[in-house]
This record gives C-alpha cells, structure tokens and sequence, in this order.
C-alpha cells in the first residue's frame, strides 16, 4: 500500500531489535489475562453490520456492499453515517470509533463486515472499546488497512478475528465458499487451497505464481495481513506478535524495493525471524513495469527469495488472498498448519463456537 508518510513513521520506529519496556511490560499484560475467545458461528438470516472504518466508501461501494451480505443469505445493518466523508476518511475518527463500538454493543447484530479499507484504521485504534469486545464478542472481519484493527482487537481481548475480504468485494462463488465454511459451516479440520482459477492465471501473470520458497511444514496461530500495516504498527502498543506464528502477508501497489525495504524491517527487529512458518498472497501490481521509479530493479520474485530464503522458515507464495477477486478467510489467532511444499494452510481447528 502507498502511503509512505504513514510507513516512515514505523520505520523511524522500528530498527531496534528490543521493544520498548513498556511494550514489553503490555505484551506480557495481555497474556496473562486475555484468553482466547470465539465468536458465535453466524446463521443464515443473521444481521450483520457494515461499516467504513477508515476510507471514504462511495454510494456504488456501498450498493454493493449490501448486495452481497444479501447474496450470502444474511441481513445488511447501516446507518447514513457510512457514507459520510471527513477529508478522505468515512468521518472523523470519533465518528467512526463510536460507530463501531454501537455495533459491537448492538445484540441483534451478529457480525461486523467492514465495507472497505483503505486507510484510517490506525487512527481509532485508542478509541475503541475493547472491554466492550470482551463483553459482545461477535465475528468481525475485514482486509487491507483493516489489518490494523483485527489484529489490535485479536491482541488487546483475545477474540478470534478474521482477515477476509470486505463486503464490497465478496462477489464471488470462491470468496463466499471460503467465508461460510469457516463462519457458518466450520469443521474441526479444514484445508485451505487456492482457488483454481489462481492457479491458471499464474501461467500469464507472475503475481499469481505459486512457488515454494523454503519447503516443510510449520504449526502456529496465524497472524498478519497487509505487510505495509504490519510494518505501520511496529513500535506501537499495536505492534503484531509474529514469533512462532504462521504469517501470512500480501500488499498492492508497492514496487520491489519496497516490499524488500518492509520485509528487511520485519528482519531487523527479530519477530520475522522467528516466525513459525510464512505464507504470502497475491501482491497486486506489486512486480516491476515500464512505470517503475527503479526500471532495473529486481523481479518481486527476486525479493522475496532473497530476503526469505535465508531464515530457512517454511515458506510460500502466490495463495489466494490479496487486493485479488478470489479470497479465502483466515482467521487470526486460530492454530493452523502450513504445508510450504503442497502449498496448503490447514486450519486444526474451529474459529466459531
């Protein structure tokens, strides 16, 4: 994602291999007493709020936003302030906190679907009322700068999120497969795999190539999102716990040195390093063009091989998640086992209740 003022500011914070004792002292706060919690699986006919936590969502984002939830069998909740627009934001950050803490509050709203990313999560983080989550815990999910605020409120109450596509772009057989098996159908076992139509693609665009950077298999909680919002979040209160997790990172619209500048920050402060096992997605226009500032630069293949190779985790890239039509759901902090050789995420167990 290009928003280079917002990732300068965790890059001027990041390049230290020691978090803040303070952060520390919060990390190890968490643990001892946030349990995980589960969200109650959603039913056909649940209403289910839509919401625009950061970016502005325009009339048509939102028309489709509703018939999608319709599409999956489940009832659409909003209020007019979703479309309201403060500078590029839906609101101010006061405006879109208090709107997201009155669904979570809600009881006849089952499940939150954010409507789109873009960027502001970062800004309303503080304003959300966490001990509300823990009170109302219910199925929250979302993508791209929604990064920040599923893996905050995963880290600050223990309730199991879910990275998965927003409403407006949960238009297809694949993405909405994937979404009601974890959500409304779960199984105590279920095996992610990427959609066959990714697959295809791969043999005339590179970003969908699948390839194995470090073969083996690896268990842990799965974690991440959009790499330019984990990077963003370092050296915050926010900042995402990547040791012994399975991480699982995609972008858009970043040329190669810049994925190669973020993954060397994940490097730098030692989380990366000590990851379980990584999996990335498609990274949409993220490859070298004629537009590129750097026209001699590396493939983005290059880099990432050549700065995940060397850390001998299981590893692979090209699965189906990303600012691409096909998504599958991944739930953040539920234990998975990633297959690097076959290519596979297997979930090990349920994320609902």
């Amino acid at each position: 994602m290009n928003r280079r003022s917002f990732l300068n500011v965790g890059i001027g914070l990041s390049l230290v291999s020691l978090l803040p004792s303070k952060l520390a002292a919060r990390n190890e706060a968490y643990k001892a007493t946030n349990k995980v919690i589960k969200p109650a699986r959603l039913n056909l006919g649940d209403k289910i709020g839509l919401m625009a936590p950061a970016w502005l969502l325009s009339e048509s984002g939102l028309q489709s936003s509703i018939e999608n939830i319709r599409q999956l069998g489940f009832e659409p909740v909003y209020s007019e302030k979703i479309l309201n627009q403060y500078g590029y934001f839906s609101g101010t950050d006061k405006e879109r906190a208090e709107e997201f803490n009155n669904m979570i509050k809600n009881p006849e709203i089952k499940g939150i679907i954010f409507a789109a990313g873009g960027y502001g999560c970062a800004r309303i983080l503080d304003m959300v009322d966490y001990s509300l989550i823990k009170k109302n815990p219910k199925l929250i999910m979302g993508f791209s700068d929604d990064t920040a605020l599923i893996n905050s409120i995963y880290k600050q109450t223990g309730l199991i999120t879910f990275h998965g596509p927003v409403a407006k772009l949960l238009d297809n057989d694949y993405s909405r497969k994937q979404f009601k098996d974890i959500a409304v159908n779960p199984t105590d076992k279920y095996t992610i795999v990427s959609a066959p139509e990714d697959i295809l693609k791969a043999e005339e665009e590179k970003i969908y190539e699948r390839y194995t950077i470090n073969h083996g298999k690896a268990k842990g909680e799965l974690t991440g999102g959009n790499l330019t919002l984990i990077c963003s979040m370092i050296g915050t209160p926010y900042q995402i716990d990547l040791k012994n997790k399975i991480v699982m990172i995609e972008d858009v619209g970043e040329e190669p040195y810049r994925i190669d500048r973020m993954l060397t920050q994940l490097i730098a402060t030692g989380e990366l390093t000590k990851a379980a096992g990584i999996a990335i997605g498609v990274n949409k226009d993220c490859d070298k063009s004629e537009k590129s500032t750097a026209p001699n630069s590396f493939t983005l293949r290059e880099v990432i091989e050549d700065r995940i190779k060397p850390l001998n985790i299981p590893a692979v890239h090209g699965l189906s998640f990303g600012h691409i039509d096909n998504n599958f759901t991944f739930p953040i902090g539920i234990k998975a086992e990633l297959d690097a050789t076959n290519m596979t995420v297997k979930l090990l167990e349920r994320s609902v209740i």
